[in-house]
């Protein structure tokens, strides 16, 4: 089967950069692919795309050696195992609240009698390899993300779940379960207690951390921090960033 690489890469204690996909579109997908990162992420929880849109999302990701997850929308069963037979090695699933909710993630995620994931990788089978029944459930990677009251009073029993490759911290709404303004990159103390506190419970357990930036420099502090991948960017961003950086230029030159 198909090496994750991000587990290579975790396996020889390297931190994993991830890009973010937020506009439903093949070509988007592929553009963004080829920029270097090490994953790339479909997101169906608060990006554009839809359940038909993750097949052609992932074969053009596919063109390349950078390695396709996909954040669902919710701790759905169907949900999750559909898009892992569309091809994802990677799922983000988020607001896990508890170690039955991180348990009910990982079940459908791999195969008996491990898990309860059902049969019939129709497109993974042709991506992953001949043999990838066999090898998936060594392969694929289950995060769980951390980002409420309830998920951090629950964070050890969630970061002990068999199974669980990582925790994922979800930034906005960790500062909503604080108490704070909703934001990316968030400086405040508080807040970044809490994520180093995931993150130690994380290595505790033996399993990684993931940290949810919006810029270079924020994601560089949380390498340095340890954190085992940062997301970095995503295309809509990059977009937005672009052009307003275009504009002022044409503007600051025009006088």
């Amino acid at each position: 089967m198909r090496t994750n690489k991000i587990k290579q890469m975790w396996k020889a204690g390297q931190c994993a950069t991830l890009g973010w996909l937020s506009v439903s579109h093949g070509f988007t997908a592929e553009v963004m692919a080829r920029q270097g990162f090490d994953a790339l992420c479909v997101d169906l929880q608060h990006g554009t795309a839809e359940m038909k849109d993750v097949l052609p999302m992932l074969q053009a990701i596919s063109q390349t050696d950078t390695v396709p997850v996909v954040r669902v929308a919710w701790n759905e069963p169907a949900t999750i195992m559909k898009a892992l037979d569309l091809g994802a090695m990677c799922i983000i699933v988020p607001l896990v609240n508890t170690a039955e909710e991180a348990a009910a993630a990982v079940a459908a995620c791999r195969y008996p009698p491990v898990g309860m994931r059902s049969s019939g990788p129709v497109r993974a089978l042709h991506y992953g390899g001949a043999d990838y029944q066999a090898k998936a459930n060594d392969e694929i990677v289950v995060m769980a993300m951390i980002e409420t009251k309830e998920g951090i009073a629950n964070l050890d029993a969630i970061c002990a779940t068999p199974g669980l490759d990582a925790v994922y911290i979800g930034p906005a709404d960790l500062s909503f379960a604080l108490g704070l303004a909703p934001r990316g990159d968030n400086p405040d103390p508080l807040h970044m207690a809490t994520c180093d506190k995931i993150l130690e419970t994380a290595h505790k357990h033996g399993i990684k951390c993931v940290m949810h930036c919006a810029g270079a420099a924020f994601a560089a502090g949380a390498v340095k921090r340890g954190f085992d991948m940062v997301m970095l960017t995503s295309d809509l961003s990059c977009m937005i960033a672009g052009a307003r950086a275009q504009l002022d230029e044409l503007k600051s030159k025009m006088g």
